[in-house]
């Protein structure tokens, strides 16, 4: 009963989040500052974990099919798809479920305890938009951080295999280009775009509805990295069966 209580008043948030819109020249500026925390502050971490992950597949990849029997071109194939399909979209938002969640929810943890929301309240402003509205938008920037793992991570998988020996340069590239299929990038986008908007509205309500003190911010940070991770993971599965079976 707890849980639906929950989920119910998740779904209400949104839709007040979507109401009583303000003034466009400071929401404005609340976006700008959201993209900048949110994307623009991420991509280090991003480039990093991406880059040195994808040539760790690449290496385990080459170093699993080392058999004569199988093509040359088996580890650069075998390094795209797993970046594309599972590596970027899921695994980068689990992490960013830890970094950008928890950032989400101990900043408005921390205006709920300091009673910053209640003032907001008291001069007839809707919190709602005010504060989660702006993450949402610079969120859905967020497949543009996606893209770029992607990139970074194949970039790590072929300098790591044509500089370890693991593979040439021809056949990681003709691994590449083996029935490449578009759909896959669309599929791995929707995925995004999904993430996205978890990543923006579940540590949205797990700060705004905080109750306690400064103690119990991490807790729900805690908290809200546990449930956008298996948010995340569940509409993983959804997506997945829906899409590619």
């Amino acid at each position: 009963m707890k849980f639906l209580t929950h989920i119910g008043r998740y779904l209400l948030m949104i839709q007040k989040t979507f109401g009583k819109f303000t003034k466009w020249g400071v929401l404005k500026n609340l976006i700008v500052r959201e993209i900048d925390d949110l994307i623009i502050g991420s991509l280090g971490i991003v480039a990093f974990i991406s880059f040195f992950v994808g040539g760790v597949v690449a290496i385990q990849t080459a170093i699993n099919t080392d058999n004569p029997l199988l093509p040359g071109y088996l580890v650069g194939f075998a390094t795209r798809q797993s970046i594309i399909l599972e590596f970027a979209p899921t695994f980068i938002s689990i992490i960013m479920a830890g970094k950008v969640g928890s950032f989400i929810t101990s900043s408005l943890g921390t205006m709920r305890v300091t009673e910053q929301i209640d003032a907001l309240e008291v001069m007839g402003i809707n919190t709602y938009n005010y504060l989660i509205f702006p993450k949402i938008i610079a969120l859905t920037l967020y497949p543009f951080l996606i893209s770029f793992s992607m990139a970074l991570g194949i970039l790590g998988g072929y300098l790591a295999c044509v500089s370890g020996g693991f593979s040439s340069h021809a056949d990681f590239v003709d691994g590449l280009q083996l029935d490449f299929r578009s759909f896959h990038i669309v599929y791995a986008f929707i995925k995004t775009f999904l993430f996205a908007m978890l990543l923006a509205t579940i540590p949205s309500y797990h700060g705004y509805f905080m109750k306690g003190g400064a103690l119990d911010v991490g807790k729900a940070s805690t908290t809200s990295f546990v449930w956008t991770s298996v948010a995340i993971i569940i509409t993983n599965s959804i997506v997945t069966n829906l899409l590619l079976t």
